[in-house]
């Protein structure tokens, strides 16, 4: 399914849509690097390697883009940036940006991209890439697609194909910004593979000016609490993932998974209707609408396999599916389908597997 979609007309102080003439004055690709409280969101560094892929397509430079306060993490966010990567770094170093707030970024976001002029602007959908993404989008009048699970040019119109799961993941659809500049898109942390970090690259880093005041900026940080939950989930990053389905048949069950998870040394989750039937919290949930995972190892205990919870982990390694039923979809697109009852083999394989971590042990 294609849809070529098209921003509203934007306002007086937001660039015109783009004739043909102009798209040619459009080009590159920049990627935002996420730079908070001192910390690089690895997704950054993800749509670095996608984005060096859609600039070598097109034959143009791949930039990342930082905001940030003048200090060593802006800077070594600069550097890192490039031996992910990137050409060169456009980086804004201001104190009103020492915390990120919706206001300065936006404008300074904006600046940079009616200065320089990138066909295409990569954010993460993060908290806080959602909300920058979409303010600069609204600011700019340009078109953006959300939570996209495939980036690609497409050769005939030199677009963004930006591919997303629609219709609660029951359809991809793929949109292309034909008219306006820049085209910008958003992906989840983990969707696109990490690209290799090469020390030895090197790149320009231009330091930009965007007059920014902040008597200017209403919103005020007075205080910062860090979330100091233990018991959060870490999905998105862990190496080994063990999820359950309603095909554990009721809550109690889920313990199976749990068990299994531990003993391996990594995460639990569960399909969006056992999320939403309260077997598991929300942010366990896997799938579109929950978590993306790129694990080395996912074992699914029965969990058919829908699309939306398709696009949320077939970016793992291997994939070891469990299920009664040798048609679901899940048994089309795993490494391993095993045909059976997750309620037999959930157990006897954690105790496969403790009986042979207590031999490697005693040995």
């Amino acid at each position: 399914m294609s849809i070529e979609e098209q921003a509203p007309a934007p306002s007086a102080a937001a660039p015109r849509r783009a004739g043909a003439e102009d798209l040619g004055a459009w080009r590159g690709v920049w990627v935002n690097v996420e730079l908070e409280r001192g910390r690089v969101h690895p997704v950054s560094w993800e749509l670095l390697g996608e984005g060096r892929k859609l600039a070598d397509h097109l034959g143009v430079p791949l930039s990342g883009v930082v905001l940030g306060p003048d200090d060593e993490a802006t800077q070594v966010a600069c550097a890192e940036a490039i031996r992910h990567g990137a050409d060169a770094v456009h980086v804004v170093r201001d104190p009103v940006l020492a915390h990120y707030r919706t206001d300065p970024y936006t404008q300074a976001l904006t600046e940079l991209v009616q200065r320089n002029r990138p066909e295409i602007l990569l954010l993460g959908a993060t908290t806080l890439g959602r909300d920058l993404a979409g303010a600069v989008a609204t600011t700019l009048g340009t078109g953006l697609t959300a939570d996209c699970t495939e980036l690609r040019i497409d050769d005939e119109t030199r677009s963004l194909a930006a591919t997303r799961p629609t219709f609660g993941g029951t359809l991809l659809c793929t949109i292309h910004t034909l008219e306006y500049r820049p085209q910008m898109a958003t992906v989840r942390p983990r969707v696109m593979a990490m690209p290799a970090r090469d020390p030895a690259r090197t790149g320009a880093i231009v330091d930009e000016r965007v007059a920014l005041a902040e008597d200017d900026v209403v919103t005020k940080i007075l205080s910062f609490i860090p979330d100091a939950d233990a018991d959060k989930a870490q999905l998105a990053y862990a190496d080994v993932v063990v999820a359950g389905g309603r095909g554990l048949g009721k809550p109690e069950n889920f313990r199976l998974v749990r068990e299994l998870a531990e003993l391996l040394g990594g995460e639990y989750g569960g399909s969006r209707p056992v999320a939403q039937a309260g077997w598991v919290g929300a942010d366990r949930q896997i799938g579109q609408t929950g978590k993306t995972i790129r694990p080395r190892l996912y074992i699914a205990a029965g969990i058919s396999g829908a699309i939306q919870h398709r696009v949320g982990v077939e970016g793992a390694d291997v994939i070891v599916a469990i299920n009664t039923d040798p048609k679901a979809p899940i048994m089309d697109f795993a490494t391993y389908a095993v045909v059976g009852d997750a309620l037999q083999i959930l157990p006897a394989l954690t105790q496969a597997l403790r009986e042979r971590l207590e031999s490697r042990v005693a040995a």
